[in-house]
């Protein structure tokens, strides 16, 4: 077997590029997933591992192999070298590269009764890996993002959702292409917005819904806002006329989840 004890070596470097930079995640379809949580929750939502590199005194090849990657290249790497490549600490010394989705609007497979969360020009990394942790709490059909402003497969992406990046079905478009989507599948849709508003817990939610969030910054853009079913808002009490994205995602998730029954 393959052994990497150097920091210095060029594979190592060129796992380092990947991480760090979204373009070289693009033009080699592959990205970094640290944990084996993480590791089997993508290997469970259906991702091609290329590689596995594990420490050898944390993690032995045989519990590898319980991961079901027989057929994957494992590579034995020092404690050096893992330190070098991880963000945590508390991983269990493996890591693995496996093969990005296409995340296409045609690839998702909805129930009859689809309940989406929808962003729109998410840009922090940890608010995205929020929304997908919440998406998954509510057992959402899928999270689309539109306008994608964050990589998905950004290494902050993937931590901060805790292995929910692999447990959603996910897809992006522009909001153009997500709102013609929802169109074509006769899927109603309800805008978070403070303009021409209706508290959103007046709505039924129980026939196919999309919830559509946006930035605390700016909020949601115009065609979201003119083209939705009902612009709704949660009602603030307090001094301020925001909350965070994934926290505003979670109140609606789960008045349509109460809607549907549980």
């Amino acid at each position: 077997m393959k052994q990497i004890t150097s920091v210095q070596n060029p594979y190592i470097k060129s796992l380092l590029q990947l991480q760090d930079k979204a373009k070289v995640r693009r033009q080699t379809g592959t990205f970094i997933i640290e944990g084996k949580r993480e590791i089997e929750l993508a290997l469970k939502g259906g991702y091609e591992l290329e590689t596995v590199l594990f420490v050898p005194e944390l993690t032995s090849e045989k519990e590898l192999l319980s991961f079901q990657i027989a057929n994957v290249e494992r590579i034995e790497i020092s404690k050096e070298v893992y330190q070098k490549l991880a963000y945590r600490d508390t991983t269990e010394g493996v890591i693995a590269i496996a093969i990005t989705k296409t995340l296409a609007l045609k690839d998702l497979k909805l129930s009859d009764n689809p309940l989406i969360l929808i962003g729109e020009s998410l840009e922090k990394p940890g608010n995205v890996g929020a929304i997908l942790r919440t998406a998954d709490a509510a057992n959402v059909d899928a999270v689309i993002i539109a306008n994608p402003k964050s990589d998905l497969y950004n290494p902050n992406v993937v931590r901060s959702s805790v292995g929910c990046l692999f447990t959603n079905q996910i897809a992006t478009g522009s909001t153009e292409e997500v709102i013609a989507f929802l169109k074509e599948n006769n899927i109603n849709f309800y805008s978070a917005t403070l303009q021409n508003s209706t508290s959103y817990h007046t709505q039924d939610y129980t026939k196919p819904t999309a919830l559509v969030v946006g930035t605390e910054a700016t909020g949601l853009t115009k065609p979201w806002r003119d083209e939705a079913t009902q612009n709704i808002i949660i009602p603030m009490q307090g001094e301020i006329d925001s909350m965070n994205v994934s926290v505003a995602a979670a109140i609606l998730l789960f008045e349509a989840k109460r809607q549907r029954g549980f």
